[in-house]
């Protein structure tokens, strides 16, 4: 199960987007976020292993472009499937805008929350297929239009 993504930024460290799937304090989440950005932004050579023991959980990182998406799961989880669940949820960010950069996550924040909510639930993946999920997404924004407009 994955227990919480982060995607963070290589330059600064600043994360852009953090989604916990398990009950973090408050502290424990700032607590997290510092030493995981020091273990995966600040000192990895890009020819390490994308796969770290961190407590009693894995940490598995992706580098994209200026973006490290980081997911933490459960010490029994594979690390493949980890590293392909992110793969296909930059793959949903791509098809959605269109070549994506960080400026589109961050201006659009909550069009990558509702969009990783598609992919993953509690942990979990939730839908394989980034036409089903990019459609569904069209489908509610086209509802939210039609609402502001009066229209139902």
């Amino acid at each position: 199960m994955i227990q919480f993504m982060l995607l963070i930024s290589r330059q600064g460290g600043k994360v852009r987007l953090a989604k916990w799937y398990s009950p973090y304090s408050p502290k424990d989440k700032a607590k997290a976020i510092r030493e995981i950005n020091t273990m995966v932004v600040g000192g990895r050579s890009t020819k390490s292993c994308n796969f770290l023991e961190w407590k009693d959980k894995k940490i598995v990182w992706k580098r994209y472009a200026a973006l490290y998406f980081v997911v933490c799961v459960d010490k029994t989880d594979n690390e493949l499937i980890s590293l392909e669940i992110v793969h296909h949820f930059v793959e949903t960010l791509d098809r959605y805008f269109g070549h994506v950069c960080e400026l589109d996550l961050i201006f659009n924040f909550h069009k990558v929350y509702y969009l990783l909510d598609e992919v993953i639930a509690a942990g979990e993946l939730q839908e394989s297929s980034k036409r089903s999920i990019v459609k569904t997404f069209n489908h509610q924004e086209a509802i939210i239009e039609n609402s502001e407009k009066g229209e139902m």
